[in-house]
């Protein structure tokens, strides 16, 4: 499963252990999910994307997410 927490986190300048505290997780499970080790739980995966105020489907995908730069130069051409 691939996820989008690190980049979420950074753009809300917030640590591994202020997401872990926010959603009832260890900080270490949070570390484990951003680098694929781990896929969470319907349920946690719902607490992390509502905690960033997003779709789950904008933070968790079974394919890889599409760069950032991709995204960008098709919103730009829209």
């Amino acid at each position: 499963m691939f996820n989008r927490i690190a980049l979420m986190r950074a753009d809300r300048g917030m640590s591994r252990r202020e997401l872990a505290e926010a959603v009832g997780v260890n900080p270490q499970t949070i570390g484990y999910l951003e680098r694929g080790d781990y896929s969470p739980s319907c349920e946690l995966a719902l607490k992390i994307a509502g905690r960033f105020n997003v779709p789950v489907e904008a933070l968790f995908s079974l394919q890889p997410f599409p760069p950032l730069a991709t995204s960008l130069r098709r919103a730009e051409g829209e």
